[in-house]
């Protein structure tokens, strides 16, 4: 076995490798991120440098989730690299240290990242991710334009059914577990599917049989645009039938989602894409560990057959190659194409055994 003072030296330059990489890439994207967002919020006279920062900061969290593996990628193949270049790995293999040895520290941090990300960053992510949505919602269904249609923000759409006929709802955020919307438009058609209205409201709460919307302007066709400070529009949904459509995975935090996918099975909606999110973020530590194999296939050969530049496009291209084939993976799984443990499993399984079968031939012929 490895010593531990030996260990532990691995192990710190890999942490350190990773966290420069995450920490820097976080600066960036933040920048870009605040940059973006007030472009968007330059013709709201209420929205302040100060309240742009905080949303930013509420949104940077979920963006870095999808960074992690990468910093991990990148931050291993940083760190073999240096050892081999310092001739550090060469050093060890002369004293009798095989690959395995000198490449467990970094896969035990970046398994213990994963944990970390699973358990506490991604509650912490989610959490961030629903205060933003609902800072967004009530900032761009204010301040005059027409709320619902705020360029380059994702809108959500429900279909409901009522006595009168059809309706359909859109919404920039929603909060409250389904029951509150922000920035919502209403669309009401007759039992001939004509429109009969355009319900314009800065929010929207889910009541016993009726939506209840707030600073409302109501648009009949070849009627004068009239306003309500309330306006009732009748519905047959309850929380739990809107959760599925409203609540965003993102927003549903690690522990939160096995009650989610109960909620949605109890009320006849598919539970793929919560299915589909448990099983990404319980595999997310194996995936990680996946990344380090792959840099250590890369870092093991540039002290043994060199080409620091080619080995490390290699890796790089890896990576991205294992990246795409997951986010594939979910599409597929969240379409129902593929079973949701088959889609998150398969990226982290086949890294590893990839990475395993390489330094195996390399190791031992």
């Amino acid at each position: 076995m490895i010593g531990r003072i030996l260990g532990f030296y691995f192990a710190r330059r890999f942490a350190s490798a990773v966290a420069v990489i995450f920490l820097s890439c976080v600066t960036l994207i933040m920048v870009v991120d605040f940059l973006e967002m007030a472009r968007r919020t330059a013709d709201r006279d209420q929205v302040t440098a100060a309240t742009v920062a905080l949303i930013t900061i509420y949104r940077t969290p979920t963006f870095t989730e999808q960074l992690l593996p990468f910093a991990v990628l990148f931050g291993a193949i940083a760190t073999f690299v240096l050892l081999s270049r310092r001739l550090e790995l060469v050093v060890a293999r002369a004293v009798g240290l095989s690959v395995w040895q000198f490449i467990t520290p970094p896969v035990l941090v970046a398994f213990l990242i994963g944990v970390f990300a699973t358990t506490v960053f991604n509650p912490v992510s989610a959490d961030f991710k629903e205060r933003a949505n609902q800072m967004e919602g009530e900032i761009f269904a204010t301040g005059g334009g027409t709320p619902g249609l705020t360029q380059g923000k994702k809108e959500f759409w429900v279909r409901q059914q009522s006595l009168d006929g059809q309706s359909i709802i859109q919404a920039q955020a929603s909060r409250q577990g389904g029951r509150t919307l922000s920035g919502v438009v209403v669309f009401e058609f007759d039992k001939n599917d004509k429109l009969v209205e355009r319900v314009e409201a800065k929010t929207a709460t889910l009541g016993d049989g009726a939506w209840f919307l707030t600073d409302a302007r109501v648009l009949i066709p070849g009627l004068d645009v009239q306003s309500y400070n309330t306006y009732l529009v009748a519905t047959n949904l309850d929380p739990k039938q809107v959760q599925e459509t409203l609540i965003a995975t993102e927003t549903v935090s690690f522990w939160q989602l096995p009650a989610a996918i109960r909620s949605a099975e109890q009320s006849g909606f598919g539970a793929e894409k919560y299915r589909l999110q448990l099983q990404s973020l319980l595999a997310r530590p194996f995936l990680l560990v996946a990344m380090v194999l792959i840099a250590a296939v890369v870092g093991l050969k540039v002290f043994r057959f060199g080409g620091v530049g080619q080995t490390i496009l290699g890796g790089v291209l890896a990576g991205f190659l294992l990246y795409v084939g997951t986010k594939l993976a979910e599409d597929l799984g969240e379409a129902g194409i593929v079973h949701p443990v088959a889609a998150a499993w398969f990226p982290a399984v086949t890294g590893i055994l990839l990475g395993v079968l390489i330094l195996l031939h390399r190791e031992d012929g």
